[in-house]
């Protein structure tokens, strides 16, 4: 309940989360029937990157500022991303960046939902005026992973599950890996996109682990390392794990984070790859 979004909006995590996240949900869009985006950590949905959070910290300026002003923004993979992060600029009075939330409901057609919840009682309130009026949007106060263990499989029967937890607690690897793989029993056919901060190799390796020993049967990882390693505590990097994957998304993932390295990486050890944590061959 601690952890606040607003410090940290729009920093290359960010950026690399949602450049991913814009292609799910461009991968859904090739079919007329109708969806339901599922963000279970939502945040607020809009964050002020003139605000005093925001400058405390400045983790903006090594993300989506950077990513604006490089080459790297003309990337055709990154289009539909960055045109709602300058609409959602333009019609701010400073800087503005969307969350996940957000992001996901201006990529939204006319036939498809999104269901946003947040525990947080400020940042649950603001998505609520967020999308106050907005019939396509369900902002609701509530813990997502209740969320998660209830409302699958939606009525649309297609979508995406995004699980973006803040990672405080302990044993939120185990709670992440099993939470998911009980809504993919009830909801096999939905696509689930895990959001995790890469900092000590060990939490990272058992995460792999545990998705590798889960059951489901086609999961990978996309990791966008901006540095190595390091000791201490330092977010080195972060991943994004999909269950069901598109199967145009290990390539387009690729291609994306390649196009991000030079612009987010920090010095030479920066990298970034795919790895298949279980496929539908076995």
């Amino acid at each position: 309940m601690n952890y606040r979004h607003a410090f940290h909006a729009g920093n290359f995590a960010d950026v690399v989360k949602h450049a991913l996240l814009a292609r799910l949900v461009a991968y859904l869009k090739r079919k007329e029937k109708p969806f339901r985006v599922i963000d279970t950590h939502a945040g607020r949905g809009r964050y002020d990157l003139s605000g005093e959070e925001a400058r405390r910290t400045g983790e903006h300026l090594g993300g989506i500022t950077a990513l604006l002003a490089s080459p790297a923004a003309g990337h055709p993979l990154l289009a539909d991303y960055l045109a709602v992060v300058r609409e959602v600029t333009a019609q701010a009075q400073g800087a503005a960046y969307p969350g996940s939330p957000l992001l996901a409901r201006r990529l939204l057609r006319r036939q498809d939902r999104l269901s946003a919840y947040e525990l947080h009682p400020v940042d649950a309130k603001a998505l609520a005026a967020e999308f106050a009026g907005d019939v396509q949007v369900k902002a609701i106060e509530l813990d997502g992973w209740l969320a998660l263990g209830a409302h699958v499989p939606p009525k649309e029967k297609r979508g995406l599950v995004l699980i973006d937890p803040p990672f405080e607690e302990g044993g939120e690897t185990e709670r992440i890996v099993q939470t998911v793989a009980r809504a993919h029993r009830r909801w096999p056919g939905g696509t689930y996109a895990i959001w995790y901060p890469i900092k000590r190799p060990a939490e990272r390796e058992k995460l792999h682990r545990l998705l590798r020993e889960s059951g489901m049967p086609d999961v990978l990882a996309a990791e966008f390392f901006r540095e190595g390693f390091t000791p201490g505590e330092t977010l080195v990097g972060s991943g994004l794990a999909v269950v069901n994957p598109p199967f145009v998304f290990a390539q387009e993932a690729t291609d994306i984070m390649k196009a991000l390295l030079p612009v987010l990486g920090v010095n030479e050890s920066a990298h970034c790859g795919i790895i298949a944590l279980a496929s539908e061959a076995g």
